[in-house]
């Protein structure tokens, strides 16, 4: 918007009388990369600005924004999911364990080959970002245990790569249900530590960070209700755990005790068809604070089941109806619900309950759920 006011105001200043006035529509794909990638809410003018960039992103305009496409091996038009989990992790990544320019080059760039060039560098970075990802995501875990009694986790470890604390951040908040807040000690004997949070829906966090670094507990702060940043002294995390717990506990408790999943249709397992994925993909876009519909179906039981990657579950299904389909349960192996999926339920009916997407991998595309709860069926 500050884009938009800037060109009208020089505009009425006649600016724009001997040279040619920039296009802002044509830079809405990156708006759209942008929001997306930020996790802000899709309302308003927000979601108008990401439903257009999708639209401009589709005519690839854009070279770098075009090769990134390919590069993340995307034969369709993108969608706000793939911005959120091809797209943006990959320009983040030239942030988080490269080079920060890297994304900037690519997206400002004319020429096609230094477009391909710098795409591949992303997705190579974006690997090595998974693999360091892994490692402090095992170490963070380790710490769970001792902090069930906590409203908010605060995990903290020396040697973790700050650039990627706030996706761990995001990962134990799926684990454990509450808000987490991950931080990287120093190691150059400086006592400053940095972190990064990420909230559960009807928790703001970043208000709370804010909050403390106005009582002096934090050196720096800020964020957005679903995702903060901080800088801390080492010797202080005690207390800010303490603090947090204090000024959250509450609201932490009134959110997980609604954590009541919210259907928008039953299904029998016959009607998830990619026709009716791409039916409902037209009343995106979707992403935080504007869902996509969440879908039941049922009655099914899994004939194939097994675990890939580090903990994500890959299932193929049966309905009572004779239908087929495939499903994912992310990060989901060593939960309750993802044993049953494993080992508990070959004879036994279950509804699922999740997101409809399309696989686009295969020789032509095929309708799955993306699961994120079940129950058995009565």
């Amino acid at each position: 918007l500050l884009a938009v006011a800037t060109v009208r105001t020089l505009r009425q200043r006649g600016f724009f009388a001997a040279r040619p006035e920039p296009d802002l529509f044509a830079l809405l794909d990156l708006v759209a990369l942008g929001t997306v990638a930020d996790v802000a809410a899709l309302k308003g003018l927000n979601r108008a600005m990401v439903a257009q960039g999708l639209k401009v992103m589709a005519r690839r305009e854009n070279m770098g924004m075009a090769a990134l496409i390919d590069a993340s091996r995307l034969s369709r038009a993108p969608t706000c999911s793939d911005l959120g989990f091809a797209l943006g992790p990959r320009i983040n990544a030239g942030g988080r364990v490269g080079e920060s320019s890297l994304g900037v080059r690519l997206l400002t760039t004319g020429d096609p080959e230094e477009a391909r060039a710098i795409a591949q560098q992303l997705s190579h970075l974006n690997e090595e970002r998974r693999a360091i990802e892994a490692m402090v995501q095992e170490a963070a875990e380790a710490q769970i245990a001792g902090q069930h009694n906590r409203a908010v986790m605060v995990l903290a470890g020396r040697g973790w790569h700050p650039g990627v604390i706030g996706i761990v951040a995001g990962r134990i908040k799926e684990k454990s249900g509450k808000p987490a807040i991950v931080i990287a000690l120093d190691e150059d004997g400086t006592g400053l530590a940095k972190g990064s949070g990420r909230s559960i829906a009807g928790v703001d966090l970043g208000a709370a960070i804010i909050a403390a670094r106005a009582e002096g507990l934090l050196i720096a702060g800020g964020g957005h209700a679903m995702a903060a940043g901080l800088t801390i002294e080492g010797a202080r995390l005690g207390a800010l755990a303490e603090w947090l717990d204090a000024r959250l506990g509450r609201e932490v408790a009134q959110a997980s005790a609604s954590e009541a999943l919210l259907l928008d249709l039953a299904l029998a397992p016959g009607g998830l068809t990619p026709e009716l994925v791409e039916t409902l993909e037209q009343a995106g876009p979707y992403g935080m604070g504007w869902p996509g519909p969440r879908i039941a179906i049922g009655p099914v039981r899994p004939l194939k089941a097994d675990v890939v990657g580090k903990d994500h579950i890959r299932l193929i299904v049966v309905g009572a109806d004779g239908a087929r389909f495939k499903a994912m349960a992310f990060s989901a192996a060593e939960s309750e619900m993802g044993q049953t999926l494993l080992h508990g339920a070959r004879d036994r009916w279950l509804w699922l309950a999740g997101r409809a997407k399309i696989d686009d991998w295969g020789s032509r595309p095929t309708a799955e759920l993306h699961i994120e709860d079940a129950a058995w069926a009565r």
